[in-house]
């Protein structure tokens, strides 16, 4: 299927899907959805932190976001015949919690939540190996979603090396 926009699906707004998968409809903002909805990720996951939310519950936050994201996301592309299109972001929600997770058991700073941020979206732009083959091979809705959660859990072992190798002290 080729990547065209939801913008062209016209009963979008009275699917609960399509809320859900452009988070709330931030996936819709121009240009750059994916920045946009990795900024409601960020906003998202920091809220949960300050709601003291903990290792194993973002894990399992994120594992339950990604099985019902990816159901809602084969669900749109069936019945409209588009993959992956760009307004599609719950996937830069999930992948950006996991690149929060080090911040758990880290003193989290502004620069930290920053640091996830930009790892992230590297990660997700540049898409480096194993992240581009996902993409490419991984069909369907989890298929959308597999290559952000692989570039988040590399931005926080990223975050974990960085810090281990001392190249955050004092920073945080």
């Amino acid at each position: 299927m080729a990547k065209v926009s939801l913008r062209t699906w016209d009963e979008r707004t009275q699917s609960p899907l399509f809320w859900l998968v452009t988070g709330l409809g931030v996936g819709m903002a121009k240009p750059a959805p994916g920045t946009w909805g990795s900024l409601l990720g960020l906003a998202l996951g920091y809220g949960l932190i300050m709601l003291n939310v903990g290792v194993i519950e973002l894990i399992l936050l994120t594992a339950v976001l990604t099985v019902i994201s990816s159901i809602a996301i084969d669900r749109i592309e069936n019945t409209i015949g588009i993959h992956d299109a760009p307004e599609i972001i719950i996937d830069e929600i999930a992948g950006q919690w996991l690149a929060l997770v080090p911040l758990l058991w880290l003193e989290p700073s502004l620069v930290l939540y920053g640091l996830a941020f930009v790892l992230f979206r590297f990660f997700d732009i540049i898409k480096p190996w194993p992240i581009g083959w996902l993409d490419k091979e991984v069909a369907g809705g989890f298929g959308v979603m597999v290559d952000d959660l692989v570039a988040g859990i590399l931005s926080a072992i990223s975050i974990i090396m960085l810090t281990y190798l001392g190249l955050l002290d004092g920073l945080y």
